[in-house]
């Protein structure tokens, strides 16, 4: 068991903390320059950052054009270093400043690595723009003429090269590589080749001057090299001070990861500035374990990656929490509301085409799905109405029952009746009490007898009834049944073997959790999505006229339904007698705990970190922007508890179920169970090793382990 403050610590959990500065800067002033960056690189060593990355030719500036070549200049610049790396004394923090550098009668655009005092190592610049407002092949020289591989730097002789890789003695994963500016924008950057060769983390110093649409292009390029080589993305550009004899500059600086932004600077600042983020390098290294063509390449290019040299860095530096990261509540729904409805759009895009190409593949024009007036259901039938639309056939080709059982309640028996009228489906009601006493009496069940024993199997006999009821309607009905239940309870195992929930002809819900089929339900009944019944052959676009108002109330009624399998008779005042949520637990956490560990691997206690850092207090946090949510918090003492029924549900007792699905469309890169598909795992497995893993989490007040 970890002591609290070693459990909160973001660097025990793989992140390490990284930043980009932006100091304010004087043409051809070194001193000045050093100045401002020694005290840019005091701040981000109180932030607990290991490296921070500045601008290229920082100490001298960019636009120095042919001031390059004077002495006082590049004598000015070392000494400029010097005053960098005595600031930097003391502290693990690495900075990478840029700066002109004479080696060997040439000169070269380079960025020094500086930590405790010392200059670590030099990488040269490797492609020199020579087009438009650029001309550095005037100045300077490419890194492949340097015939030096090493350079003496205050008083040291260090590496010098454009194949440095920068490692940390205690953090194995914490590998860097530096390029500058224009070897991003060329076809094969440097990085590439150093991601490759094991960089988690690569910077680019950059300067980069302003010109209409370019910052958007720099944000392109950062997140793309992020995701093309599975690593981080440090990008500076300089700001204020550097010349406008003919360009200007805004001082954009971006961190990514992955192809996603952690962080960037405010543009045009007048005054010095820092951005910091943390880094999740054990979610880079999985991603890399993961993507096995990652690992071919590497070997493709062996030849190339054997170039690079080896520098070891002291650190990292340690973190002082709170994470410095958005980790966002729902990981399967956007929080900003133009790209959750873009989201919602493209989840019911990918559910219809898959619809539709079954029952085309088929020759089938028919479709059977039952009707609880719970959420799974609604959201299939809307998927079912809009792949008629689009088949331009009539929904009354959709055969829709609802059939009330023992435990049936009245509200949703309603809304089922109500949304299967607004949808324009032929509506059936079958009631399956007298098949159902049929079978407890036959298998001598007490119940049979009028007694109340409400077993799992007076439970499943319902469950099947409705199933047997809805295989053979297809087959007299010459359909297929479409099946409703959602990834979450695929995950968790709450979905009887072999009966709807679990088994159909074809489910187009099978890889969407609950929490998003929530949203989606609220963008069909906010916008329309759904069309109205029989008026067109597509789905209505956001920003059209909203469906009748008979289906958008229905679907906020759903809504607002607590969710339940209704399999046992309620109370008197009609609430029913069974709550999903309270038997399993919460599907805000279970969906997030399915993401990070079906999508990333990641242990027990990193998942328990994250859903702290997100779900720890009702009031902060990035919730779903216009959504209707339950806002509240979770202590660390809730999240463990969920998280062992999560584990031992989901390694242990489920697999089985998941082992046999029908046929579904993927949905989202955050996973599918089929074993077809993202999850293969033996159904007699054990969950000992995850559940030791939930015994990490910490014992302190408020926040004691279940």
């Amino acid at each position: 068991m970890d002591r609290p403050d070693t459990f909160f610590d973001p660097a025990r959990h793989g992140f390490v903390r990284v930043a980009v500065a932006v100091p304010r800067c004087r043409v051809a002033d070194p001193a000045f320059n050093a100045t401002q960056t020694a005290a840019l690189l005091e701040q981000a060593a109180a932030q607990g950052v290991a490296l921070v990355a500045f601008p290229e030719l920082g100490l001298s500036a960019y636009t120095c054009d042919d001031l390059f070549h004077q002495q006082a200049l590049l004598d000015g610049c070392l000494d400029a270093l010097a005053q960098v790396a005595e600031a930097s004394r003391g502290h693990d923090t690495v900075a990478i400043v840029g700066l002109p550098l004479r080696v060997d009668h040439s000169l070269f655009n380079c960025a020094a690595v500086v930590q405790r005092g010392r200059v670590l190592g030099v990488v040269p610049k490797t492609y020199l723009p020579n087009y438009g407002e650029f001309y550095e092949a005037r100045q300077f020289n490419p890194a492949d003429h340097a015939q030096a591989t090493s350079v003496r730097l205050l008083g040291q002789q260090v590496p010098f090269g454009a194949a440095l890789l920068f490692e940390a003695a205690q953090a194995p994963d914490l590998r860097f590589h530096v390029e500058i500016c224009e070897d991003l924008w060329v076809p094969v950057p440097p990085s590439s080749y150093a991601a490759l060769a094991g960089a988690t983390v690569l910077v680019n110093l950059s300067a980069s001057n302003v010109t209409v649409g370019k910052s958007a292009y720099r944000q392109a390029l950062a997140a793309s090299q992020s995701a093309r080589c599975l690593a981080a993305y440090l990008y500076s550009s300089a700001g204020a001070g550097e010349s406008t004899t003919d360009l200007a500059w805004d001082g954009q600086a971006l961190i990514c990861e992955n192809g996603q932004p952690l962080a960037e600077s405010e543009r045009f600042a007048d005054e010095a500035h820092l951005i910091c983020a943390d880094v999740d390098l054990q979610r880079l290294v999985h991603e890399r374990l993961r993507q096995t063509s990652f690992g071919q390449s590497a070997a493709r290019h062996a030849d190339r990656l054997q170039a690079f040299r080896r520098v070891g860095v002291a650190g990292p530096a340690p973190m002082p929490g709170p994470l410095r990261r958005t980790v966002e509540r729902y990981p399967y729904v956007p929080a900003d509301r133009s790209r959750r409805d873009e989201r919602c759009h493209e989840v019911y895009a990918i559910q219809v085409q898959g619809l539709t190409q079954r029952l085309r593949a088929s020759g089938i024009g028919k479709v059977v799905i039952g009707i609880s007036g719970g959420l799974d259901s609604t959201h299939a039938l809307l998927v079912c109405a809009a792949a008629m639309d689009r088949l331009g056939l009539p929904r009354t080709r959709i055969v829709g029952v609802t059939m009330p059982g023992f435990a049936t309640g009245a509200r949703t028996l309603d809304q089922a009746t109500r949304l299967m009228q607004a949808v324009g489906c032929d509506a059936r009601t079958i009631d399956i009490r007298p098949s159902c006493e049929q079978m407890l009496r036959d298998i001598g069940h007490p119940f049979a007898d009028g007694r109340a024993q409400y077993d799992v199997t007076f439970e499943n006999v319902q469950a099947g009834e409705r199933t047997s009821h809805l295989f053979r309607l297809a087959n007299h009905e010459g359909g297929i049944v479409v099946g409703t239940g959602d990834l979450s309870e695929l995950a968790l195992g709450w979905c009887t073997y072999g009966v709807g929930d679990h088994m159909s002809h074809y489910n187009v819900n099978a890889s969407v959790p609950k929490t998003l089929i929530k949203h989606l339900v609220r963008w069909v009944a906010e916008t329309g999505a759904a069309g109205r019944a029989g008026s067109r052959a597509d789905p209505v676009l956001p920003g059209e006229p909203l469906p009748p108002e008979g289906l958008t109330q229905v679907l906020l009624d759903i809504l607002a339904t607590e969710i339940s399998p209704e399999l046992v008779p309620g109370d008197a005042a009609g609430q029913p007698g069974q709550s999903t949520e309270s038997q399993l637990g919460p599907y805000d956490l279970h969906d997030f705990f399915l993401y990070y560990t079906v999508r990333f691997g990641f242990a027990p206690p990193k998942v328990a970190f994250l859903a702290h850092h997100a779900w720890c207090d009702a009031a902060a946090g990035v919730w779903p922007e216009g959504a209707h949510v339950q806002r509240r918090a979770y202590s660390l003492a809730e999240i463990g508890a969920h998280l062992r029924t999560f584990v031992r549900r989901f390694f242990q007792t489920s697999q089985f179920k998941r082992s046999c699905v029908p046929n579904a469309p993927k949905v989202g890169s955050g996973g599918s169970l089929s074993p077809r598909g993202d999850w293969r795992a033996p159904s007699d497995g054990e969950a000992a090793a995850w559940l030791a893993r939930i015994g990490e989490l910490p014992d302190t007040p408020g926040t004691e382990r279940p």
